[in-house]
């Protein structure tokens, strides 16, 4: 096999499509604008590295392997009319959440900003990242029994205790009421049990690597001192399901908005008959 050949099979394989291109464009450019805007950070990133020693035992291996995973995620069947949903979703709804988890102070950055723009893009990104494993994950097999209601109703419940025992002592805000009032409302309408299943469940997972990493380099830290506690882990999935719910309402709307309505029919004539004698 040619290297030619192997060049053209590789990105087919990989589920790569013509806006993959793009969104990997839009990607990097997203990265050099965070780099060249916040460059003092940076600089305290790579001011750990000994790059007279041996650098390779200080290089930050996990943030490398996550950003390298995500970006072959994200160029995986591409497609910018449904991505851009996501990625406006995730860009504002990573703003909401941020926000509350900084000015509550559940958790907070090491720069004490509240909350930093330089991590919001991390958010689309990511939700895009989940997009990706939920479209893998439905490849298998639908069990026949109603397993995915079943696990619903006990994941999400659980999850909502834990969450509730985590904020608890930030329960005098009006900003973690309406986060309460919100979760539970899209817990209690649930739409597509499987795929809310598999969404969290890819959430959660994306989400472990993300807290391990911000968590064990003190970029971000929980007021509980945890590196990462599991309220924070699973949050990643409960958030993604927020996101895919919030896109289909988006979605819904603006079909209704863009549909040209129907133009009334008029009546048609009734012929006239003669009256009854």
């Amino acid at each position: 096999m040619s290297i030619h050949t192997l060049i053209r099979k590789i990105p087919r394989a990989l589920g790569w499509t013509r806006h993959s291109t793009y969104l990997m464009s839009a990607f990097v450019l997203t990265i050099g604008l965070i780099v060249y805007i916040w460059w003092p950070l940076a600089e305290e990133v790579l001011a750990y590295i000994d790059w007279n020693g041996p650098w390779w035992r200080y290089f930050d291996w996990l943030l490398v392997g996550i950003w390298l995973a995500m970006s072959l995620l994200i160029m995986a069947g591409a497609d910018l009319r449904k991505d851009l949903w996501i990625v406006t979703v995730g860009l504002f709804g990573g703003l909401a959440i941020e926000s509350w988890g900084t000015q509550t102070e559940i958790w907070w950055y090491y720069t004490a900003e509240r909350p930093p723009l330089w991590i919001i893009p991390a958010w689309p990104i990511a939700a895009l990242s989940i997009d990706r494993l939920v479209r893998l994950s439905n490849r298998f097999p639908i069990p026949k029994f109603p397993i995915y209601r079943l696990v619903y109703w006990i994941i999400f419940p659980v999850f909502y205790a834990l969450m509730l025992s985590f904020v608890w002592p930030t329960l005098d805000k009006s900003f973690t009421v309406l986060t309460l009032i919100l979760v539970a409302l899209l817990i209690l309408t649930p739409t597509d049990y499987r795929i809310a299943v598999l969404t969290f469940a890819a959430g959660a997972g994306l989400g472990y690597f993300l807290e391990l990493w911000g968590t064990t380099r003190a970029c971000w830290t929980y007021y509980t001192l945890q590196a990462p506690p599991l309220f924070a882990v699973l949050a990643h999935g409960m958030a993604a399901v927020a996101f895919w719910r919030a896109m289909l309402l988006l979605q819904r709307a603006w079909k209704k908005i863009t549909t040209p309505r129907a133009p009334a029919r008029p009546d048609k004539a009734q012929p006239n008959r003669p009256p009854r004698h």
